[in-house]
């Protein structure tokens, strides 16, 4: 299903596939980032894990939220 999503190709060219593939990586790059960061934090004040874990899942889910949100736009 989503391999003929992302080699569709509209009037316009491939955005849809560009849009979804940029999404992805940016994507890819913030849940990095959340998660190099909150093992960090962590490092740094081991009694602060529950509060630290909590908002990294967060914010992982918002950045990965990103990704659906592009693929059922370019759609």
């Amino acid at each position: 299903m989503l391999t003929p999503l992302l080699a569709q190709v509209s009037s316009g060219g491939m955005t849809g596939s560009i849009a979804v593939g940029l999404a992805g990586l940016g994507s890819a790059i913030g849940v990095g980032l959340v998660g190099m960061k909150a093992s960090e934090a962590v490092g740094r004040n081991p009694g602060a894990f529950g509060k630290v874990i909590v908002m990294a899942l967060l914010g992982m889910a918002f950045s990965e939220a990103i990704v659906f949100y592009a693929l059922f736009l370019s759609h």
